[in-house]
Formats: structure tokens, sequence, C-alpha cells
């Protein structure tokens, strides 16, 4: 796995590491899922060459804050409304990266 930047970013990239800066965390919404209520938020996720839309849930919620240089591994990128999304796989992880 290489780390990519948000500019290399494409709607089909795979297994893609990355980091940068929750740049704006909006208030989280509910949802219903075939698993109960959760929690989702989609953040503005940049690093020095862009911005891209980042949907976390639940617990990776909870591991970050506006303003936070954060890692992540194992996420996906799909297109939606004409945008690209970044996704964090049920096996990749979002941590904070300390300065």
């Amino acid at each position: 796995m290489t780390e990519m930047t948000v500019e290399e970013l494409d709607p089909e990239a795979d297994d893609v590491e990355i980091t940068g800066e929750i740049a704006e965390l909006p208030t989280p919404r509910a949802v219903s899922t075939r698993y109960g209520q959760k929690r989702i938020v989609t953040v503005v996720f940049e690093d020095d060459t862009g911005q891209v839309d980042l949907t976390l849930w639940e617990e990776e919620i909870d591991a970050i804050e506006e303003g936070a240089k954060v890692h992540i591994e194992g996420a996906y990128v799909r297109e939606w409304a004409d945008d690209i999304q970044l996704n964090i796989s049920r096996d990749g992880s979002i941590e904070k990266v300390e300065e």
C-alpha cells in the first residue's frame, strides 16, 4: 500500500493510505441500517493537494476532532453525486497523528 494524496485519488481506488487533516466536522446524523440505528457524518478531509469528502461511522467519529491531523489506512474511493468520496473499509482505520 503506497501512501496517496487527495489529488491522486480516483473513483475506483482501493486500499488507500493517506494522511491529512479534518478540515470540517459537522454534527453527525442518525440513520437506520439493517444493523439498527447508526451515527454517520461526512467530514472534509484535506492535505496539501486538495480536499475530499470522507464518510465516518460510529467509533470513527469519536476518534477524531475538527483540525486533527489523521492517518487513514484501508480506505476506498467511490463516486457519489458526481464527486468522489473517501470511505474507510471495515478492516481500515483512522488514527490521530501527533505533530
